[in-house]
């Protein structure tokens, strides 16, 4: 199986979100992808005999959920603070699809920043539903419990305590979700929603 690469990504200072937070944020990623590997690696492996690693292999494909969207999530949630804070493009179809379903772009994110502040651990989550042409958003547990079947990921907010913990306390999570919307690449949002149509 091809091994997933590590993206080195080029995030600049930000307001609200210190660069040391950003940076153990940041080593988690890797780990993500170090464990992604590391399971096709074992499963590869135990696959030669695979009623006698029966037990192990099951537990091994149990975490792949995990890790895979913990990597993946990451990746989403690093490139959209890439390149600074930067507003949706003017003609933005993102914007019009947000439009036909809130009453602006404003209140959508005030929902969402909402969203963000669900009790417990996980990511916020805006998709896009090919199916049903709308935006869908979700809270999803932790990272793997919860992902919606068949949508395309547009914008999401991790909302573990590891990215926010160097500069909020927990009790102030609401200061990292203002910070995260101030220092975001809305132009990232827009080309994630174009290529999930």
């Amino acid at each position: 199986m091809k091994k997933f690469e590590e993206i080195k990504f080029n995030i600049g200072p930000l307001k609200g979100i210190s660069a040391k937070n950003i940076e153990e944020h940041l080593k988690l990623y890797t780990g993500y992808v170090k464990n992604i590997n590391s399971i096709f690696d074992k499963l590869s492996k135990y696959m030669m005999d695979p009623e006698k690693n029966a037990f192990v292999i099951g537990e091994l494909h149990r975490r792949i959920g995990f890790e895979f969207n913990g990597m993946r999530n990451h990746e989403y949630y690093f490139k959209s603070l890439e390149g600074g804070a930067k507003s949706l493009p003017a003609n933005s179809k993102f914007k019009e699809a947000i439009e036909i379903q809130a009453p602006s772009l404003e209140a959508a994110i005030v929902d969402f920043k909402t969203l963000a502040m669900t009790r417990g651990v996980g990511w916020a989550i805006l998709y896009w539903d090919k199916k049903s042409k709308q935006i869908i958003p979700a809270w999803i547990d932790e990272q793997q419990m919860g992902q919606l079947n068949g949508l395309s990921y547009v914008l999401g907010i991790d909302m573990w305590e590891h990215a926010y913990v160097y500069d909020y306390p927990t009790s102030e999570k609401k200061k990292y979700i203002e910070a995260f919307f101030e220092n975001l690449n809305w132009e990232e949002i827009e080309k994630n929603f174009i290529e999930a149509q």
